[in-house]
């Protein structure tokens, strides 16, 4: 049994370019509606100096951070056709785990800084009504359609979903269309493309290194470029961004030939994108932006459960539950972060109230991330071993033009960056304490040579004098060997309360550094009466462990290889199936260790963290009346370090439920 397929993506076609435009460009292709706008918004003087020193530093961070940062270079580092932060720390994190803390701090921003995404392009589309109607009330109307877009998460979009292709190829051919009328009217407007004058613009304007805050804005979504890799394959997305810069490039430099022959006429509050609109088609492109907002909106909120959903498998989140509202490839929905995403954009919408204010609120939270993906791609070049002279360029270029943007953006934490600076600062600490609580826990975690006590264990399951616990009973151990059993294990087994059963079962979850693995391994290690079944999973699986223990257990059954019949005589006669029961060993580090201060602060968090979330019995899709829940004390400190077994493995089939 095999997952499921990504072949018609990992190649070029027409059909994947067109899904590559729905999934992958809704962030920076939605830019068009407020960079200028907020370039204007933050000018001292509106001058031809200011705008083709804007278009000049726009096209050139479009060039050297989009293009060759991310879609000429990121994107080649894919693990298995996987893309993003999280993804780029599990192939380096065998050797550099220590890189954890700056994937976490990048995979925090991305999430933040995506809060104000729906917000700001929702709000920027609908700002158009008022130069249609004045009189329009413009939050009420952004507040419903947040609203609608949140409430429909729950029953899937994959239905809605297929049009959003199409929808965007249309969106960029309007915004070419639209930009190249106002360019043909003023050509001179193609000197923007002159480095010289972004140069200009940050030696001779005033203030002109705080203008990059705003043309930061431009290239937002590059980082999430990144990240949607692995649904549209690097082909898709290198052939599709050739179509989409040149249409982002043409309609900047539109609005900009716009503003040239406007000069005297700019307020702080002028927004290009709709001026450049013929009047009779002005009801239109307000209709289309917010559609594409729609779309922009809807790719941050998946994007925001595919990192959710990583960071609960790579331990830096609380398992929490995850829904699969329809049976789209990777369609999945998680009930709070949606409402948490939703509660936010509302603050968002209701504090700053307009686009021009939540334009200076957006972008620095996102420019961490880029650090942080930049540090890792250092780690990355360096494991490929490029030249020691190539890495140093990539890290002079690309720490330069991130620190500047980085300046320019700190200007805006007292105008309402901090609101995503708090928000990522909580996301940060809250997986630090998952992620550092885990590390003290299993410090505590001892184990033993299974094979001293397997002779006990069936001499136990042959003792009629000790009452039947279960027919078939289950463990999870996160004993990495085979060799080995957790201490507490048999202390639950053998002291606390002898468990006889016909058939033991430990189940060991290995989650690898590889995005989709799906496998399982099997291993007899007593004569019919104890195995272990070891599952090995890919960051991006879900680890349904109770289905995929059925799959295994009916594997088996078919093989002749077990017996699932009761083996009680009076149930066996009328072949009904044998009962099992699961014990899950509930891990508490004992209150009584003398740790440091911080260590037991972290400990305290973790647990809190984890009492929030959903527990290990609900995230491994157990029946909770087959489940026995024992607390363990942890009070013995013992460092055990072993390596992975790598063996032949069986494929598993991920089926949604």
């Amino acid at each position: 049994m095999k997952s499921h397929s990504k072949d018609y993506l990992s190649k070029l076609s027409f059909a994947g370019v067109i899904v590559t435009l729905g999934i992958i460009y809704g962030d920076i292709g939605t830019s068009p509606l407020y960079v200028l706008k907020a370039i204007l918004g933050s000018a001292t003087e509106v001058n031809e100096l200011l705008i083709l020193g804007s278009l000049s530093s726009i096209f050139w961070t479009l060039t050297l951070q989009t293009t060759v940062k991310y879609v000429i270079i990121t994107l080649r580092a894919d693990n298995k056709g996987e893309g993003g932060i999280f993804s780029l720390f599990t192939l380096l994190r065998k050797d550099y785990r220590w890189l954890s803390t700056f994937a976490i701090i990048g995979g925090s921003t991305l999430l933040a800084d995506g809060i104000i995404t729906p917000s700001i392009t929702v709000t920027s589309a609908v700002e158009g009504l008022s130069l249609y109607n004045p009189t329009i009330p413009v939050i009420p109307i952004v507040l419903i359609i947040i609203t609608g877009l949140f409430f429909v998460q729950q029953f899937g979009t994959s239905a809605v979903g297929k049009a959003f292709g199409p929808i965007m190829f249309l969106w960029f051919l309007m915004l070419g269309t639209l930009g190249m009328g106002h360019v043909l009217l003023n050509p001179s407007v193609f000197k923007a493309l002159n480095p010289v004058y972004a140069v200009r613009l940050l030696a001779e304007y005033p203030g002109g290194i705080l203008l990059l805050g705003a043309v930061f804005l431009a290239t937002t979504g590059a980082e999430a470029l990144y990240t949607d890799l692995g649904h549209c394959g690097i082909k898709n997305i290198r052939t599709s961004w050739i179509f989409v810069k040149s249409m982002l490039i043409i309609n900047y430099l539109g609005q900009g030939a716009w503003v040239l022959e406007h000069l005297d006429e700019i307020q702080a509050t002028t927004n290009p994108f709709y001026n450049i609109m013929p009047q009779w088609f002005l009801p239109v492109g307000i209709i289309m932006a917010t559609t594409a907002a729609v779309v922009a909106s809807q790719a941050l909120i998946t994007g925001s459960f595919t990192l959710i959903s990583e960071a609960i498998s790579l331990n830096f989140w609380p398992k929490i539950q995850i829904k699969y509202p329809s049976i789209a490839k990777g369609q999945m929905y998680i009930p709070a972060i949606n409402w948490i995403l939703y509660v936010s954009c509302i603050l968002v919408i209701l504090i700053f109230r307009s686009s021009e204010n939540m334009e200076a609120a957006y972008g620095l939270s996102i420019t961490f991330t880029m650090l942080m993906t930049t540090v890792l791609m250092i780690f990355y070049l360096k494991s490929k071993k490029i030249s020691f002279f190539l890495i140093g360029l990539f890290i002079v270029v690309y720490v330069t033009i991130e620190g500047a943007f980085l300046i320019a953006n700190l200007n805006k934490f007292s105008h309402g960056g901090w609101f995503t600076v708090l928000a990522a600062s909580v996301i940060a600490f809250i997986m630090l304490m998952m992620y550092r609580g885990r590390q003290i826990r299993n410090r505590f975690m001892s184990f033993l040579a299974i094979k001293d006590y397997l002779p006990i264990i069936n001499s136990l399951s042959m003792d009629e004098t000790v009452p039947k616990y279960a027919s078939q009973l289950v463990y999870t151990t996160h004993a990495d060997r085979m060799t080995d059993i957790e201490e507490k294990t048999i202390y639950s087994i053998l002291k606390r309360q002898p468990k006889r059963a016909d058939v033991y079962w430990f189940l060991h979850v290995d989650i690898l550094d590889e995005p989709n693995t799906l496998e399982y391994k099997v291993t007899e290690l007593y004569d019919k009466r104890v195995y272990r079944v070891d599952f090995f999973l890919g960051f991006k699986v879900q680890p349904r462990i109770a289905d995929y223990f059925n799959q295994v257990l009916h594997s088996m059954n078919e093989e002749g290889r077990i017996d699932l019949i009761s083996q009680y005589p009076s149930l066996r006669q009328y072949r009904i199936p044998a009962d099992f029961r699961f014990v899950h060993l509930d891990r508490r580090v004992n209150k009584s260790n003398d740790l440091p201060l911080v260590e037991r602060f972290t400990l305290n968090m973790y647990y809190l963290f984890k009492r929030i979330g959903i527990g290990d019995v609900k995230a491994y899709g157990l029946d909770i009346t087959m489940v026995t829940v024992e607390m363990i004390p942890l009070s013995i400190p013992v460092r055990s370090k072993y390596q992975a077994i790598k063996p032949y493995c069986e494929p598993l089939e991920q089926q949604q439920p």
